[in-house]
């Protein structure tokens, strides 16, 4: 192609170019977006962050380098919760609520009584941390939360109420599980088992004056109307000693002058008051003394009654007369009483 033409030709391009130029309208609508393209190349590191510290971890409430933990530990695995073997009685649908620690807690979030349990535990447990406490349900201090402080309705008992603070979580177990069994037409009470009498655990009774047998009227000892949290002020106390030995500190707020619990001579004169009646239990053939259990049988009413006494004092509430000054030496001179009778 000549040059005159390429020139003819560029000329022509220009001018239509213009012409298309001048005859565009306004852009249209944006298209839909693509796919995405490739990722790009990785960053470089960011600087490292800043070690969590211990401090700030609320398990270190409890989990730290004091013996806030290990020394309850210590002194509890001296205690009667920590040893022995009385919690395999929990696998029994009967003892499950009150002898094995895990039980007890299902029991309680259940709102149910001892009574009411209705299995046992496949896996029972001692009456450990975790029975008392909310252990690791907000995993701060407020773990250390008592499982239970709600008032107890004794089940063996009409109408009775142990309502003692603290003390209620220890009253939900140690309540008796029967009351004495009327006389029948011939004035007689069968004894018909070994393990005849209230059953172990009757402090919350004693101390409200109730479950004893006979012609005895009880009231409320000062230890429940007066003594703030009632069991755990007294066997726990500011120390927080887990072993639950009672404290004779613990009763010197009330009295000065105590120095052991055989306040005024309590304890020994209970402790006579037992001897003599256990003579004429043994006497009559009710109890063997070599064996330390009633002898079954049919007796007398009123000598059926004086030996539900003495193992009430002396095998179950177990506190010498402390518990309920006024109501144990009452049993007490009753039931020898009737045993002479």
């Amino acid at each position: 192609m000549s040059t005159k033409k390429m020139l003819v030709l560029l000329g022509t391009l220009v001018i239509a170019a213009a012409v298309l130029t001048a005859c565009a309208g306004e852009p249209g609508p944006a298209g839909p977006a693509g796919p995405a393209g490739p990722a790009g190349p990785a960053g470089p590191a960011g600087a490292d962050g800043a070690p969590a510290m211990a401090s700030d971890l609320t398990c270190t409430e409890c989990h730290n380098d004091t013996t806030v933990i290990t020394g309850k530990k210590a002194a509890w695995n001296d205690s009667i919760h920590g040893m022995g073997e009385a919690f395999v009685r929990g696998s029994s649908a009967s003892c499950a609520g009150c002898h094995s620690g895990g039980a007890f807690k299902e029991m309680v979030a259940a709102g149910l009584t001892p009574d009411q349990v209705e299995s046992g535990d496949p896996n029972p447990t001692h009456q450990d941390c975790r029975t008392c406490h909310q252990i690791h349900t907000s995993f701060t201090a407020d773990d250390w939360a008592l499982t239970t402080d709600a008032a107890v309705t004794l089940y063996a008992f009409e109408d009775a109420t142990f309502d003692g603070g603290e003390g209620n979580l220890c009253g939900t177990c140690h309540q008796p599980r029967r009351q004495i069994v009327e006389a029948d037409a011939d004035g007689n009470i069968e004894i018909d088992s070994t393990h005849w009498g209230p059953h172990h655990g009757p402090q919350t009774a004693v101390l409200l004056g109730i479950g004893g047998a006979g012609e005895v009227e009880g009231s409320a000892a000062g230890h429940y109307s007066l003594v703030e949290n009632t069991c755990v002020a007294c066997h726990v106390g500011e120390n927080d000693d887990h072993s639950f030995e009672p404290n004779v500190a613990a009763c010197q707020e009330c009295h000065a002058d105590i120095e052991d619990f055989d306040f005024s001579g309590l304890q020994s004169e209970v402790d006579a008051q037992l001897a003599e009646l256990a003579e004429l239990l043994v006497a009559v053939g009710l109890w063997d003394a070599e064996a330390d259990h009633p002898i079954v049988g049919t007796y007398p009413a009123a000598q059926a009654q004086a030996m539900w006494n003495y193992i009430l004092i002396s095998h179950e509430d177990s506190s010498h007369g402390v518990h309920n000054p006024a109501y144990t030496r009452a049993l007490l001179e009753w039931s020898i009483a009737a045993m002479g009778q």
